[in-house]
């Protein structure tokens, strides 16, 4: 009787353990510590590229022609497969084309580059406001697909980033029910032992970005909690590590930081804390940051949480908001984007995340960008003569090296 009933618990405790995770029990990318990743915003379209969307995020008030264009900077095309005529031209005349993210060869060749240079990942942006339109949802649901067939292709690691701009109190629900459409029907996170998937303390990590900011959104952290709780605890699709994106002076609960107390309590319960800093410095202002981000670490060592710092190689979004300068955070021949890094090594960072790896929205793309940009009324920024178009990816990859220790830490950014 007493060995009947041992089994039928072992059997109970089986059952129960199988139904609490529909995720595979490993990845070929165990853990976020000694990685570089970049963020994927996935986001670029053409009107003949199957998708329905025009020139989305290449337009701007709805047009994508000479003096009207979203755009800072012109992306690289001369490797692309399919690229899409635009009515841009150079200076010689000729027609200036871009490429659409929504197709598998465009994700296929930005994965071979993080391959070549050593990018370690990305985490595939995806807006909570996207996932309400089924036109967007599905271009999404396309990048993404082609995200996890081309990570498995090129081993990189590739992680899911909600992004909750625009999002409103009721939208969890939707949040909640999108994971469990990717784990069930992109097959997210079950595609075995040797999958990209990006796990962190032994689990699926997945990333909440824009929580405790107080710029007056919609939503707070009740609504985050719950979502929190759904990915940590659903005995199905739960189980999963959480990163939170938040403000700057999270810490501090200042400037840009909502002043809620209920922040640390949350932040506490996750797995790794991400600030952004994109826009809070240039070169000059750089210098305190080192000290936040040792401080940053001290926090999150005390409370038991790991601690992703940002890093990002300049910013420009003349085009979008005209009254903003252009090149408003010079790249300077990667001496920004270098220093950052190194601030961020030398603090004790040990792990690192790049915005953004494509966005040529807000010039801080680190993938190759056309050092001959079309001329007439929109202006682009691009490279000095001597910076190659794939400077960018080059020096991720070195700060991937230098953050493993296989080479020595160099102060002096590497000539162009």
């Amino acid at each position: 009787m007493l060995q009947k009933l041992v089994l039928l618990l072992i059997s109970l405790h089986c059952i129960g353990a199988y139904s609490q995770t529909k995720h595979s029990k490993k990845s070929d990318f165990p853990s976020y510590k000694g990685l570089v990743m970049a963020g994927y915003q996935g986001w670029f379209n053409a009107p003949e590229d199957g998708a329905n969307r025009g020139w989305f995020h290449y337009a701007n008030h709805g047009k994508f022609q000479p003096g009207d264009a979203k755009i800072d900077l012109w992306p690289d095309v001369s490797e692309y497969r399919k690229t899409y005529k635009t009515p841009f031209q150079h200076a010689d005349s000729s027609v200036a084309y871009v490429f659409s993210s929504y197709d598998a060869s465009s994700v296929d060749l930005h994965f071979k580059w993080m391959q070549q240079y050593g990018v370690d990942g990305v985490f595939v942006q995806r807006f909570v406001t996207n996932i309400k339109s089924q036109n967007s949802l599905h271009h999404n649901n396309t990048v993404l697909s082609n995200a996890l067939n081309a990570a498995e292709k090129y081993h990189r690691a590739v992680a899911v980033m909600y992004d909750f701009s625009g999002m409103r109190p009721g939208d969890e629900e939707m949040v909640m029910n999108d994971w469990k459409h990717l784990v069930d029907s992109l097959r997210l996170t079950t595609r075995g032992n040797k999958q990209p998937y990006l796990y962190h303390n032994g689990k699926p990590l997945v990333a909440l970005w824009g929580v405790g900011f107080n710029d007056h959104r919609a939503y707070g952290l009740k609504e985050v909690e719950k979502i929190v709780n759904f990915l940590k605890n659903d005995k199905e699709y739960g189980g999963c590590s959480i990163l939170l994106g938040v403000p700057t002076y999270w810490r501090e609960l200042g400037r840009d930081t909502e002043k809620d107390s209920a922040l640390h309590t949350l932040l506490q319960q996750v797995d790794i804390i991400h600030p952004w800093f994109v826009g809070r410095y240039n070169e000059e202002s750089y210098s305190s940051f080192p000290q936040l981000i040792k401080d940053d670490i001290a926090w999150c060592q005390q409370h038991h949480v790991d601690y992703v710092p940002t890093i990002f190689p300049g910013f420009s979004w003349h085009n979008m908001y005209n009254q903003s300068p252009m090149n408003q955070t010079p790249r300077n021949r990667g001496q920004f984007y270098w220093k950052q890094i190194i601030g961020a090594i030398q603090s004790g960072a040990g792990m690192l995340y790049v915005a953004m790896f494509d966005e040529v929205d807000e010039g801080t793309a680190i993938f190759k960008i056309s050092k001959n940009p079309p001329v007439g009324l929109s202006n682009f920024v691009t490279f000095e003569k001597d910076v190659r178009e794939d400077y960018y990816l080059y020096l991720t990859g070195m700060a991937a090296k230098m953050l493993r220790k296989q080479i020595p830490v160099q102060v002096t950014v590497p000539k162009p």
